[in-house]
């Protein structure tokens, strides 16, 4: 795409290229230099440095340990004693250390297993397990007596009996690549295994395809004895381990199934469960390795495709039978009260300002890792800050550090409560800050793209433990490398090039699975989601009984210094943030982020247009039908429907404007830094109401398409990816889908909310030409 773009220079590359100058001055001004800290006077900056420096002597990395253990001693699901214990232990931490805390509780949707039976009864009989045993030397794998078994949350009851069918991954192309074969799972039950696209959309499919059940296991090829030695001699998932999870639907909206777009309070309206859009139709269950393997050594029917084979022991077969399998659930469809721990420090100037710090504390069992080895993290943080101003200083800003419960179910603590509140949120809130797991490794950052700036200006003053580079130098030489190694992603490549030539490393787009979601993308809220990770081995592990305290000191953060690490990036985010002059944005960055996203859309419709045209002309010359083994059942592929030429206009125009007014904007708010502002000067008072609003404006009140609750133009989660990111989703997933004319129509909509934008700026600029 690159090459591309500059050798064909439209309004989009422009864009691009007038943008890697102040790449370049923002990669120069990390260094730690006061005149150049994002949003500050020079005179403030020094102070903030010194506060921060503060702050840091003030983090215990064997405060953080004590209190991991403490909190993953027993299971933690929603509604379990210990869950409930966790909250109100952390409730009395934050009063202690001078927050202004309280429980904020809602009542959900919670289901809960009550039977599960999964059996092969031809051509042998097998039952499973459904069951993960204690491994020796892990301390509370034999606690788990109050824990909830392993299942699938917001899956429907049933009591069905089908032959079996392999679906590989079970998203889009492996049903037309089964469809191609002459396989149906009309009447059937499929099994999939994870990966490939969140496992909420596999159970989801399986049903628009007609089948009546769906089994989910985790191949060993995938995070098992293929990818390393399984737990407890190594990290990796063991036979009998099981990731748990939620299937509701959040691609339609996340949180209470019950109360969408309201908070779940005792007195809500609420819906019936069979009117709940989240909630699936069709019984799913997880399981382990080994109770697939007799499930899928008894396949029969073709071989599976090359790239659809794990790594069990046995040939994979698709189906549909031999195998025939019994498939049985019921559930406790209830509501539970959980409860966010809610803990407030107000701001000294501006109190109706806020900034908004949250990880959840409930796991799907002990949840060391996921969320815990974070949730201390924001414990860690907040004594810092307790501390700092029980000392005498007082941010001018309001923080306010939240710990959600129910978000390993589908978001609910943070949705119920952002849809309670929103209107409050809409007028006070600056950003929100999220963190969900931590470990030993890389700094990654996601988010709002005005906050690139500010991410990287803090990561250039957090050093990596293990290496004593700064935490941005240690990611930017990952990034360098792993662009240049041979078989490259062409993603990592760009990056790569555009590191290389002085940019800093971009922030991801963020799509789901945290709870930044209901801030970022229904509210129109800027959003930070941070952690370290990647040279930590927790996949095995994931959503299992054996994600706890013990397989975390071995494979995390053994010493918990990424999570003093992860506490001093988050810590002086939010300080910084708190404290700043003028809201410490760049809107150039977000310019450069959306052109990227714009010349991709531009690549996709050339591309898919490239394609259909190659498919018309094999088909016209039935070169499938010849290509195909004649002793083997291949059929062509189903006719696709042709791709015109769309009209990008108005979102390469908006682009101009939005590159224009983000420039000027940057430039007047580099005044802040040369000047002597005081916090009080109706300048930077009228500034920072304009800014703190800002990425509301990229919201549309009507929604994506068939998913009104997702208002946020520029990214969202996919529908056919479930947590992985769409950007500018009404453009992309139309013409990937093949609906034009709503393509057209969100190219509007995305130029109209990028022009409100645009003149958000150019008011902000002229603010401080005054």
């Amino acid at each position: 795409m690159q090459t591309r773009l500059f050798m064909t220079p439209g309004p989009v590359a422009q864009i691009v290229c007038s943008i890697v100058s102040s790449c370049l001055f923002v990669a120069m001004a990390f260094a730690g230099d006061p005149t150049t800290m994002l949003g500050f006077t020079a005179r403030n900056a020094v102070n903030q440095l010194a506060l921060e420096k503060k702050f840091d002597a003030r983090l215990d990395p064997a405060e953080q340990r004590a209190w991991l253990e403490r909190m993953s001693a027993e299971p933690n699901h929603v509604g379990s004693t210990h869950n409930k214990a966790n909250a109100e232990f952390m409730l009395e931490k934050f009063r202690e250390w001078g927050w202004d805390a309280q429980i904020e509780t809602f009542y959900v949707l919670y289901p809960t297993p009550k039977t599960q039976a999964l059996e092969l009864v031809a051509p042998a009989r097998f039952a499973a397990r459904l069951h993960e045993p204690a491994v020796a030397g892990d301390r509370t794998s034999d606690k788990a007596a109050d824990a909830l078994p392993p299942y699938h949350a917001y899956g429907a009851d049933g009591d069905v009996t089908a032959d079996l069918v392999y679906v590989n991954q079970g998203m889009p192309d492996d049903y037309k690549e089964l469809d191609r074969r002459g396989i149906s799972v009309k009447g059937q039950i499929v099994i999939a295994r994870y990966g490939g696209g969140w496992r909420g959309l596999k159970p989801k499919l399986a049903h628009e395809h007609g089948a009546i059940g769906c089994i989910i296991y985790s191949d060993p090829g995938d995070d098992g004895y293929s990818a390393g030695d399984v737990y407890p001699k190594g990290a990796y998932r063991p036979p009998e381990g099981v990731q748990r999870g939620s299937v509701a639907d959040i691609t339609i909206y996340s949180g209470d199934p019950l109360t969408p777009d309201v908070g779940a309070t005792k007195d809500a309206r609420r819906l019936s469960i069979q009117e709940a859009k989240t909630v699936l139709k069709v019984p799913v269950m997880p399981i382990s390795y080994a109770d697939a393997q007799p499930l899928l050594a008894t396949l029969g029917g073709p071989v599976a495709p090359t790239d659809w084979r794990g790594a069990l022991p046995i040939t994979y077969h698709l189906g549909p039978g031999p195998a025939r399998v019994h498939l049985a659930i019921t559930s406790d469809w209830g509501l539970k009260p959980i409860y966010n721990v809610i803990a407030t420090i107000q701001g000294n100037d501006h109190p109706d300002e806020w900034v908004i710090r949250g990880n959840h504390h409930d796991g799907w069992v002990f949840g060391a890792w996921d969320p815990l080895a974070a949730n201390v993290v924001l414990m860690a943080e907040a004594k810092a800050i307790g501390a700092l101003v029980k000392e005498g200083w007082k941010p001018n800003r309001t923080l306010v550090y939240a710990s959600w419960d129910g978000e390993e179910p589908g978001l609910l603590g943070s949705t119920e409560w952002v849809e309670t509140h929103a209107a409050e949120l809409r007028r006070k809130t600056i950003l929100y800050v999220n963190s969900d797991t931590n470990g030993r490794g890389f700094l990654r950052a996601g988010g709002s793209h005005s906050l690139q700036a500010l991410v990287n200006q803090v990561a250039a003053g957090v050093r990596d433990p293990q290496t004593s580079a700064t935490v941005l130098e240690r990611l930017r030489a990952k990034v360098l490398v792993e662009g240049n190694e041979k078989g490259a992603a062409e993603e990592n490549r760009k990056i790569g090039k555009r590191v290389a030539a002085g940019a800093a490393p971009p922030l991801q787009a963020l799509g789901s699975g945290s709870d930044y979601t209901p801030f970022l993308q229904h509210l129109g809220i800027a959003s930070l989601d941070l952690r370290y990770g990647g040279e930590d081995k927790d996949s095995g592990i994931y959503h299992s009984v054996y994600d706890s305290f013990d397989h975390y000191l071995r494979f995390g953060d053994p010493d918990f210094a990424y999570g003093v690490a992860l506490a001093q990036t988050i810590g002086h985010v939010m300080l910084r943030v708190a404290t700043a002059d003028a809201l410490p944005m760049r809107f150039t960055d977000f310019a450069d982020a959306v052109a990227q996203y714009a010349e991709e859309l531009h690549k996709l419709a050339d591309d898919l247009r490239e394609r259909t045209d190659q498919q018309h002309r094999l088909l016209d010359e039935h070169a499938f039908k010849l290509a195909a083994d004649p002793t083997e059942t291949y059929l062509p592929p189903e006719r696709e429907s042709s791709v015109p030429f769309l009209n990008f206009a108005p979102l390469d125009n908006a682009l101009l404007k939005l590159k224009k007014s983000a420039t000027a904007c940057d430039e007047a708010c580099t005044k802040v830094a040369a000047s002597d502002f005081k916090s009080s000067d109706a300048r930077l008072v009228r500034l920072n109401d304009l800014l703190q609003g800002m990425e509301q404006t990229l919201t549309y009140s009507k929604g994506l398409p068939g998913r009104e609750w997702y208002r946020h133009m520029i990214y969202a989660p996919g529908m056919h990816t479930g947590y992985g990111v769409k950007t500018l989703p009404g453009v992309r997933e139309a013409i990937e889908q093949r609906r034009w004319p709503e393509a057209e129509q969100y190219m509007t909509i995305i130029a109209g909310v990028l022009n409100a934008y645009s003149e958000r700026l150019d008011e902000a600029a002229a603010v401080l030409k005054q």
